[in-house]
């Protein structure tokens, strides 16, 4: 098939390009110097110039806690953008796959989160994304919309390595303990996007690793399953938190566990168990350092 990605430099961007090519599909790799999404005409064109079968919209603005300040930076990329991808890959027929993020839900929920759910961001970050589905879902006729949640991956700066460089430096750590989600690997979420590009099966998804942790039980994990392998040398005591220790401009939602009802009842295989995934990237990564 042929395929045009947005954002094609960032974690998930990289490894749907990998695997992409690996599948023998014809891409074409758009960062922000092949492809201004802010910029109409420019999508316009390159978008009807390729004419791709599928749109895999990759690129976005993620920085949750400047979004804060600079509300018109983060909509005119998680919504303006959106809308213009949208329009153009509507015009040619191309399906359009929209990456989007569990920050759409304020996180109050008890139980994990459903695509069907009410939505109600609490962050300027949330809102934006939100707004870019209501967009893909207005203005494209042959849309999936996939929410996401704790993304990492080799490429780029996540979480893991941030624990793992900080678990080697420091004697002791505090991680928050009463937040809680889904940590989802790129090359496993890349996996079931390729699944899902070839169907017709559109729809909103919940897509992220199996299973739930805090990001102390998350940073538990990645010392253990690190500790099993020679390269990396934990000193670091880890200890639990409160969220209000380390306060942050934007909200963070208190349960980002997503459901994966439409993964099931449109029968695709769901996304492996968190922590394999995660002793994949560790392996991955060590490979990369020795």
């Amino acid at each position: 098939m042929k395929v045009l990605l947005t954002g094609a430099n960032g974690q998930l961007g990289q490894d749907m390009v990998l695997l992409l090519e690996k599948e023998g599909h014809d891409v074409l790799a758009c960062d922000r110097e092949q492809l201004d999404i802010t910029d109409q005409l420019q999508c316009n064109d390159v978008i009807s110039t390729y004419h791709p079968e599928v749109v895999i919209h990759c690129a976005a603005y993620t920085a949750v806690d400047a979004a804060e300040t600079d509300v018109d930076g983060a909509y005119l990329v998680n919504a303006t953008g959106t809308r213009n991808i949208a329009v153009a890959a509507e015009r040619i027929g191309a399906k359009l796959i929209y990456i989007s993020t569990d920050y759409v839900f304020d996180g109050t929920s008890d139980a994990p989160y459903q695509e069907y759910d009410n939505t109600n961001p609490q962050s300027v970050y949330g809102k934006s994304k939100r707004a870019g589905e209501l967009l893909v879902q207005s203005l494209s006729s042959r849309w999936f919309i996939v929410r996401t949640s704790w993304v990492y991956g080799v490429y780029g700066n996540n979480f893991v390595k941030t624990m793992l460089k900080l678990g080697q430096e420091k004697p002791k750590l505090q991680v928050v303990n009463d937040q809680k989600g889904s940590p989802t690997y790129t090359v496993d979420l890349a996996y079931f996007l390729h699944d899902l590009m070839s169907t017709e099966k559109y729809g909103l998804y919940h897509a992220s690793n199996s299973g739930a942790c805090t990001w102390y039980e998350f940073t538990q994990a990645i010392f253990e399953e690190a500790q099993l392998l020679s390269g990396f040398h934990i000193q670091a005591e880890v200890y639990p938190c409160g969220t209000e220790q380390f306060p942050r401009p934007a909200p963070r939602p208190r349960n980002s566990v997503l459901e994966h009802l439409s993964i099931r009842t449109n029968g695709f295989n769901d996304l492996r168990p968190w922590r394999e995934g995660l002793r994949d990237f560790l392996k991955e990564i060590h490979i990369e350092q020795n």
